[in-house]
């Protein structure tokens, strides 16, 4: 099964439009590089709707912002379910809340996991408008094209290419491995045939934003790397588990590293996944450094 959320709705209306061709948004493309950094940082970006019976629930940042004298590159993926309200709302947000902690220039790492807390509660809190839904996230700050801080919750990843080989730098938030604070904060974990784990029978992730119905047994905190970018590390590759679930980090890092058009590398990650038969949405962000 490939939805995230096991009982997802809205199949009949998504084939009613794709045979009436209204979905004209099946894919997302484009590409950017900041202009003023010192050290120069590019990026490209492909999203492409999957075939899993629901409209695109992806969304992803792939933006620059000048503050307080430093240049911000700020990239995302945020793969919803049961919806998109919540991955929506997170693009429009999650960032602010991050840089709008106080203690963010000197302490990246706690302002970013109180930030994921505190939208979390936020979320939860307008349940009622945004929907019962939730979203997976991957996101990566880069300052001045020198410091990489990449968080997660779920199973979106972000994979660097460091000396010409992949290290996976964020942890997917799987339900059986996290079976233990699970079961003690009262829930289960379904290992069912056929089907991947999921909590309480019905989330394949043990992580994300949203979802009210299994707050208390499902986590928001994120894990938090920092990577010091030098010359051996040439470009980092988010995206959602819809390519992830078909090829391997290794197999991704070799694919592209003779592509020097992140935009271009990002389109044959993706497409390389659909040849893979990937029925989920597939969103790809590939960063370049130097």
């Amino acid at each position: 099964m490939d939805k995230k959320r096991s009982g997802a709705s809205g199949g009949l209306l998504y084939k009613i439009k794709r045979a009436a061709c209204l979905d004209s948004s099946s894919s997302d493309t484009g590409k950017g590089q900041s202009k003023s950094s010192s050290n120069k940082v590019a990026h490209g970006f492909h999203l492409v709707e999957g075939q899993s019976g629901h409209d695109m629930e992806d969304y992803h940042v792939a933006e620059y912002r000048n503050q307080k004298g430093h240049v911000l590159g700020l990239f995302a993926i945020f793969d919803g379910h049961l919806g998109d309200r919540v991955p929506s709302y997170l693009k429009d947000n999650l960032f602010n809340n991050i840089l709008e902690e106080s203690n963010f220039w000197k302490e990246p790492e706690a302002a970013i996991k109180s930030a994921y807390r505190s939208t979390d509660k936020f979320i939860l809190e307008n349940a009622m408008q945004l929907g019962p839904g939730g979203s997976t996230a991957v996101t990566a700050i880069v300052i001045d094209g020198k410091d990489l801080w990449v968080a997660n919750v779920g199973d979106s990843r972000a994979v660097v290419c460091e000396r010409g080989s992949a290290n996976q730098l964020t942890v997917d938030h799987e339900p059986h491995s996290e079976r233990r604070r699970i079961e003690k904060q009262g829930g289960f974990v379904t290992s069912l045939p056929g089907d991947v784990p999921r909590v309480n029978g019905q989330l394949a992730v043990a992580r994300a934003f949203g979802d009210q119905s299994l707050k208390a047994h499902l986590s928001s905190e994120p894990d938090v790397r920092h990577v010091p970018i030098d010359s051996n590390i040439e470009f980092v590759i988010l995206a959602s588990d819809g390519l992830w679930k078909v090829m391997k980090n290794e197999e991704a890092v070799d694919m592209v590293k003779s592509i020097k058009d992140p935009q271009a590398a990002a389109k044959r990650l993706t497409t390389e996944a659909l040849a893979r038969k990937s029925k989920d949405d597939i969103s790809c962000i590939v960063i370049r450094f130097g």
